[in-house]
């Protein structure tokens, strides 16, 4: 029988590992002060006996499995019961320990009717179809100088994508419109975003979302502090597999493979990873479209019948036609193009509406263009950023603060 001191010894982690969790829990305000994860050298678990299957432990220097028999743990975890107002008390604080760049205003949920300015009370229940299913959908909107922008556009949008998903609405389009405008004006927040979801709603933790009793809306109003970046990027092609049609062209929150794409292409010290549909043609990034101009001058971006349908992209198109009007581009065509054909392009970009226009300036190891933001990728931002602040009453509604 292998000795406490002996076992203890055999699952004692790393100096770097036992360092980084000691300091890593000293920072944690929701980690019980009671609460010892290492002591003496040693891992205490959360059980006073301890049963270890015969090929836990590793011997590091022998490379082999050792086999250990239960052991009597003298020392148990501490876990602290809190009441509700703990809890929030809990997680204000825990929000007092991180910087982000990003100030959470207001936010709206159907589940308790209200709107609640409290970044702590910013939660919903783990049971939500939401959190534990992926059963929900999502958009976005910018606010611009007290506007909301293409807000009746992204409403079409998710509206679109809550019937794919079978969801349904909690209240009619014009109650949700009226929700979002007042959660945006107790924000009080003139320039930032409005991002909200769809929801099957709580219930239970089945897969099917017939025991949710109501379907919910959220929104929250994010303020960010970042400043505006619209230096050119570089690309790469995604090795991730892009999602099926049926998936893609809704705004679904299973983003697992858009955040897999984004972290390849920064793993690779690009900004976006491009995605390539079933048939090998130019797809879109992980949450934005793509668009080239090409040797003959004409603005390509690809078919929405296999991609989301980008708000900002579709906008871009309208406002480009006035480059074919002034002979600044040859004409708009939505179609198909090849990864060769996109490479060899004069101008490649992204377009969405957290980047608004960003030229692309290297795809791969292709330098695109001459390896500079090109003038219709300049000239294409310059016109969003103008239709933001001063475009028509069709893209911009004014919130009454």
């Amino acid at each position: 029988m292998a000795s406490s001191r002996t076992l203890a010894n055999s699952i004692s982690p790393p100096s770097s590992l036992q360092s980084g969790l000691t300091r890593q829990s000293s920072n944690l305000p929701f980690v019980s002060k009671n609460i010892s994860f290492w002591r003496n050298g040693s891992l205490n678990l959360p059980l006073k006996t301890q049963n270890f299957p015969s090929n836990v432990f590793k011997d590091s220097s022998q490379g082999q499995f050792s086999i250990a028999e239960p052991v009597v743990s003298p020392q148990l975890f501490d876990v602290p019961v809190f009441t509700s107002s703990e809890v929030i008390e809990r997680f204000r604080k825990g929000r007092e320990t991180y910087k982000s760049k990003q100030k959470y205003l207001a936010m709206y949920s159907s589940l308790f009717g209200g709107i609640t300015t409290d970044p702590a009370a910013m939660v919903i229940p783990m049971d939500d179809h939401m959190v534990h299913r992926g059963h929900g959908v999502f958009d976005t909107a910018a606010i611009v100088d007290g506007h909301l922008y293409e807000l009746d556009q992204h409403l079409d949008r998710i509206i679109g994508s809550a019937t794919m998903a079978k969801i349904n609405l909690p209240f009619n389009r014009e109650s949700i419109k009226l929700i979002l405008i007042q959660t945006v004006a107790t924000s009080k927040c003139r320039n930032g975003s409005l991002r909200y979801w769809l929801s099957a709603g709580p219930g239970d933790f089945q897969l099917s979302s017939s025991g949710c009793h109501e379907s919910a809306l959220h929104a929250i109003v994010i303020q960010d502090e970042s400043p505006s970046n619209y230096k050119g990027v570089k690309a790469v092609t995604s090795s991730i597999p892009i999602k099926p049609p049926q998936f893609a062209v809704m705004k679904s929150v299973n983003y697992l493979p858009n955040v897999l794409s984004k972290m390849e292409a920064e793993e690779n010290d690009a900004y976006a990873a491009i995605w390539l549909d079933d048939e090998g043609y130019i797809a879109e990034g992980p949450n934005m479209n793509v668009a080239f101009v090409t040797k003959d001058n004409e603005l390509v971006m690809p078919k929405f019948d296999k991609i989301l349908s980008g708000c900002t992209a579709k906008r871009v198109l309208v406002l480009a036609e006035g480059l074919v009007d002034e002979g600044k581009i040859r004409g708009i065509r939505v179609g198909d193009m090849t990864t060769e054909e996109g490479k060899q392009a004069n101008e490649m970009m992204l377009i969405g509406s957290g980047v608004l226009v960003r030229a692309v300036t290297q795809w791969d190891d292709q330098v695109i263009g001459d390896g500079n933001e090109g003038p219709v990728a300049r000239t294409l931002l310059n016109l969003i950023l103008e239709d933001m602040k001063s475009g028509p009453a069709t893209v911009r509604i004014p919130v009454p603060y």
